[in-house]
């Protein structure tokens, strides 16, 4: 008698633990090619046909994109997918219909549906709930998925699909090991998704980068707009930490929930994309826009991107956890009067010199070096070790929980307490939160 399970939990334990899983395991859980997905979509009847996608790839901003395209298609009237991973506390995070989670029952149901297919195939941990996504967005009846890339494009097992826009957020350095060591390399394995007559939607790239772009879109046939050229958004109003107000050349006047210079550049390729949607015969007013872009987090559930948890002392949690995320978020925290203390933790692929020389730019800061609760977490006293060598000194604790204890304990009601590095740093502190205030 084949394998069944009865509940969530048996089926979410099956998942995590039978399965390679990048955001617990790293680099053994990378399998690149499209052979196995395609094989699993077949399997399920290829939901994937069954809708419109978009399909989004990038360094940094990917997920925020994917997030508030989705809030604006919601806002629209279309019914819409969302795809998008790693999960920051529940696994059904990754995959969404109109901003509400897959229901528990249906994961135990799909997993019992793939056990019993007994398929020749040996999917990673991606790959198979990619498919319980596709085939939840087809069981959904839904207009449109946003699909966001999981590690770069021309192999992401996300590759298989046909979307209406594509959509490339920028480049900077992350995933070396497999992507490539030079920003051009990088850029290639994202121009991947790039498909035959698909528009594409470029948010930011120069030299040698916007090369490769231009270069697999003239391959492609595929019409290429970078928006740093378009000036679509003419000004953008508010204090740096405050709601941003955008002014812009085709849908008036809006603010956005999501804070930060960076989000200024996210927003300007949103607001491409949704041109391009138009294009396709997409229905997308102007008010949808505007709705979508000031209430991404409740119609989506987005979370972890400069998110004030609490006040006096400030306390955020970004999941900023490379060098071109901490280019932005250094000079934010920096301009913060006050004494910083710095909840920090990495995982171990990551250029972690490089992003802790950006921090050391930030003044007045305390650092709390933590531990995350994967695998793939570096240890926080050999964290602190290499903070050291870099000139920066800090305590180090054994969970993420203990840090931010111990930072909380510190900080004055003038204080801001800031907690990232990782986004696995992010997802032990807000499941710290939501278990204290259940107790």
């Amino acid at each position: 008698m084949k394998k069944h399970f009865d509940s969530y939990q048996q089926a979410t334990e099956f998942l995590f633990g039978q399965l390679a899983v990048f955001q617990r395991d790293g680099g053994a859980a990378y399998k690149p090619g499209l052979d196995t997905a395609r094989a699993l979509d077949s399997a399920f009847g290829n939901p994937h046909g069954s809708y419109a996608t978009i399909h989004i790839a990038g360094t940094n901003g990917k997920g925020s994109t994917a997030h508030t395209l989705a809030a604006i298609l919601q806002s629209a009237g279309y019914r819409t997918g969302l795809y998008t991973s790693p999960h920051l506390v529940d696994f059904r995070e990754r995959m969404r219909i109109d901003g509400a989670m897959i229901p528990e029952s249906e994961v135990v149901d799909f997993v019992n549906r793939y056990l019993d297919m007994d398929l020749p195939v040996r999917p990673s941990f991606f790959e198979l709930t990619m498919t319980m996504a596709f085939e939840f967005f087809k069981r959904g009846n839904v207009d449109i998925a946003v699909i966001e890339t999981g590690l770069g494009g021309r192999l992401d097992s996300t590759n298989i699909i046909s979307p209406v826009v594509s959509v490339i957020t920028n480049i900077s350095y992350d995933h070396t090991q497999f992507l490539g060591d030079t920003l051009e390399a990088i850029a290639s394995e994202k121009a991947g998704i790039i498909k035959p007559g698909v528009p594409v939607v470029v948010g930011e790239a120069t030299g040698g980068v916007r090369g490769v772009f231009e270069q697999a879109a003239q391959q492609a046939g595929a019409p290429v707009v970078f928006a740093q050229d378009m000036n679509e958004i003419e000004s953008v109003a508010g204090d740096a930490g405050g709601t941003p107000h955008y002014t812009t050349r085709t849908f008036g006047s809006f603010a956005g929930q999501l804070s930060g210079e960076w989000q200024h550049s996210n927003a300007a390729t949103v607001l491409e994309a949704v041109k391009m949607l138009r294009s396709a015969g997409f229905d997308i007013p102007d008010d949808a826009v505007a709705k979508g872009f000031a209430h991404v987090c409740g119609l989506t559930g987005l979370a972890g991107r400069w998110m004030v948890v609490g006040k006096n002392p400030l306390t955020v949690c970004d999941t900023g956890h490379n060098t071109g995320g901490w280019q932005l978020l250094a000079p934010r925290l920096d301009a913060i009067p006050g004494i910083k203390r710095m909840v920090i933790g990495f995982v171990n692929d990551k250029d972690i010199r490089g992003v802790l020389r950006l921090m050391k730019g930030i003044c007045d800061t305390v650092f709390y070096f933590a531990k995350a609760s994967v695998n793939r977490a570096l240890d926080s006293q050999e964290l602190a070790g290499i903070a050291c060598s870099e000139g920066i000194e800090g305590l180090a604790f054994p969970t993420v929980e203990s840090a931010y204890r111990q930072a909380a304990a510190d900080a004055s009601p003038e204080d801001t307490i800031f907690i990232g590095g990782s986004t696995f740093i992010v997802a032990d502190f807000l499941a710290s939160l939501n278990s204290s205030c259940n107790d």
